[in-house]
């Protein structure tokens, strides 16, 4: 056993006494919990607006507000009233802030004065605003919009001519429509459509000159195709000439002009083909259109960035391993330079337009997210908020670490280890395997509060990496190429075969879960071995050739799978699990969303009519109007109550019952700090 191991459990013996005073977490402590939201940081720095989720559950939704704090810290207010608001960005000069409000049944955008005031409807477009953004100078709204239907239209929709073509004009599987950028003038209260065309975009950006604008387009709506929008630049005079940037078949956006003008930036995985490859930093001169990849000595993935103002650098957050950090990469040497440089999730939110300044939140396995403001060249975070003070303060919290093993084939794996509040030195405890989504995702060290609710039932838990995982190398990322469900499932089991190996683990009393591509390997896993005593399946997978085309399935064709059912028929044969249900003896629950069209409903219905025909014992819960990650907490509670009584049952022969819910009690006003992070 390693050092930091032995370390992390003789820790856990001495806080035994300090966590004795403390409930254990349950499902519904992690419901209450508040979430953080967007957030905004003024021009000048000295505020920031952000936005804070609360659980109502007499409506059975959660419900955003928007606070004002300082960005020194101090006292925090409501900043909108009941009208609320979404989509919250400052004007450049600092003296406005727009949002989209609806009105009419459509999202419109609204302008309210940051001393003070009302908000005022600006646009009454026909159709809703998407994105959105101001002109350098503040005087001018930029947005998307999709194109309405005409009167007679409309009137022949609501009388039923409402049939889907599907794949032919805009639509795609579903209905839609094609899309415009236009222009509003704050000071005339007039729009104008800037693009013409039957296309739909995704992405623009306009120059800091405002004479020029670059975009991302396409004319057809495939599911499977978003690779063939392309880059364009239109020039905003009058003949508004659009010239097409990039032609490729790698889907390219995050588009952003440098301060000077001369160049923009650009996310994208490769500048040629649909490649699995963390997403790269791209760098373009639309005068040329010559470009480079700026950003190659990264490793791990690149979140959301932003050009300094001498457009020498870019800022960045990145994901490297299990944490994320603010990091500046030089653009003309390739160099990359860690900012933050701690452990846990540093994300970058926002920031001043001079980038001094940045608008993080964080948190890590054991501390909730919050809202931090630091210096961009000194990293010293002030914290903002503490959303959830009786997380920390008043419940049992898991410890964790990552940890490292060799895979069958020598590759090396790292994992986050979860032991239970008072887990004891030469105790074998309970296993609990999960399992993450993706094939290309990741687990981080950020809070979840599933894993502290599993940790106080008296779980070691299990978060492996396994190739194919994010955040690491494009080696790793590809490296379930063609082989979905074997080398993944080799790195599985042999974390699994460390943690028995290393006396933590009872043998005899294992589960797994997983959910999307979680609940598919998981799906694999219990068709090749019978370790397991119990399984939960989450929005899986159980029959490639009849997900095909129906589903978000470009990856497998292109990548795990390769191939279509027609080209590969036995490579969508061999690694479907309805193939090998046959071989599952592991008491298995299954949940799915009945709305779900990233992994379709069906595909559940299938594994549980054939373990269910095969006398084995399996549960299916289908959830109504429920999407690929759940909304309505009810339905989210039932799923997490459901997945642990079964797990419990089956792995440990105990039939659970989940503490009764208490009734919603008024929140006191949050408590804000000024605090430096630790």
């Amino acid at each position: 056993m390693n050092k930091r191991l032995i370390f992390l459990l003789s820790a856990a013996l001495t806080c035994g006494t300090a966590t004795a005073q403390k409930q254990p977490m349950t499902t519904d402590d992690g419901l209450n919990m508040v979430s953080l939201g967007n957030a905004i940081i003024s021009p000048d720095g000295k505020t920031v607006i952000y936005g804070k989720s609360d659980l109502n559950w007499s409506k059975n939704k959660r419900e955003t507000t928007y606070h004002h704090v300082s960005a020194s810290g101090g006292e925090a207010y409501q900043y909108l009233g009941d009208d609320g608001g979404s989509a919250l960005s400052y004007s450049p000069d600092g003296k406005y802030i727009a949002l989209k409000r609806k009105a009419d049944d459509h999202q419109q955008l609204f302008l309210m004065p940051t001393a003070g005031g009302e908000a005022v409807q600006l646009t009454k477009h026909d159709n809703s605003i998407e994105k959105y953004i101001w002109s350098k100078d503040s005087q001018k709204l930029y947005f998307i919009s999709s194109v309405p239907r005409t009167k007679e239209e409309q009137k022949l929709y609501k009388d039923g001519n409402d049939a889907v073509f599907i794949d032919e004009g805009p639509n795609g599987q579903q209905e839609d429509s094609w899309n415009n950028i236009w222009v509003f003038d704050i000071n005339t209260k007039k729009a104008k459509k800037l693009t013409k065309g039957e296309q739909i975009i995704k992405d623009f950006d306009v120059a800091p000159d405002g004479k020029r604008l670059i975009f991302t387009s396409r004319t057809e709506n495939r599911r499977n195709q978003s690779n063939l929008s392309e880059i364009y630049l239109l020039q905003l005079a009058s003949d508004t000439t659009t010239t097409r940037l990039t032609d490729n078949k790698a889907p390219e956006s995050d588009l952003a002009w440098a301060p000077d003008g001369k160049t923009f930036a650009y996310s994208a995985a490769d500048d040629n083909n649909w490649e699995l490859r963390n997403d790269k930093i791209w760098v373009m001169d639309p005068n040329t259109q010559q470009y480079r990849m700026v950003s190659g000595k990264f490793e791990g993935n690149i979140g959301n960035y932003y050009w300094a103002p001498d457009a020498k650098s870019i800022l960045f957050t990145g994901l490297h391993g299990t944490n994320s950090n603010l990091y500046r990469l030089h653009v003309a040497k390739g160099d990359i330079k860690n900012l933050s440089n701690r452990t846990g999730t540093w994300r970058v939110v926002d920031m001043t337009p001079d980038r001094s300044k940045a608008v993080l939140s964080y948190s890590d396995y054991k501390t909730p997210t919050d809202l931090y403001v630091s210096s961009v060249d000194k990293f010293n975070p002030t914290k903002l908020t503490n959303l959830n003070p009786r997380i920390t303060d008043t419940l049992q919290l898991a410890s964790a670490e990552v940890i490292r093993w060799k895979s069958k084939d020598g590759l090396e794996v790292e994992g986050i280890l979860y032991l239970p509040p008072n887990y004891q030195k030469g105790k074998q405890y309970p296993f609990l395997l999960h399992i993450h989504g993706g094939p290309a995702g990741v687990f981080t060290n950020s809070f979840n509060p599933s894993y502290h609710v599993w940790a106080n039932l008296g779980y070691v838990q299990l978060a492996p990496n396994v190739r194919g995982s994010s955040g690491y190398t494009d080696e790793l990322l590809r490296g379930n190429m063609g082989d979905i469900g074997g080398g993944d499932y080799e790195d599985l089991m042999s974390g699994v075969d460390k943690l028995i190996a290393d006396g933590l683990v009872d043998k005899n009393k294992m589960a797994v879960r997983g959910w999307s591509y979680g609940g598919i390997l998981g799906g694999t896993t219990i068709t090749k071995t019978n370790r397991f005593k119990a399984a939960s399946l989450g929005a899986m997978v159980s029959d490639w050739t009849s997900e095909y085309g129906i589903g978000f399935n470009h990856d497998v064709r292109l990548w795990y799978i390769k191939g279509t059912p027609w080209e590969n028929p036995e490579g969508y044969r061999q690694k479907s699990v309805l193939t090998n249900a046959k071989n599952i003896e592991t008491p298995t629950i299954i949940l799915h969303g009945s709305s779900d069209v990233t992994d379709t409903e069906v595909q559940s219905m299938m594994l549980f009519t054939a373990l269910k025909d095969m006398g084995k014992t399996v549960r299916y819960i289908q959830f109504p109007r429920e999407p690929h990650g759940f909304r309505e907490p009810r339905h989210q509670r039932i799923r997490d109550i459901e997945e642990i009584k079964w797990i419990h049952k089956y792995t440990l022969g105990i039939d659970w019952k989940a503490p009764e819910r208490k009734e919603d009690v008024k929140k006191k006003p949050e408590e804000t700090v000024t605090a430096k992070a630790e």
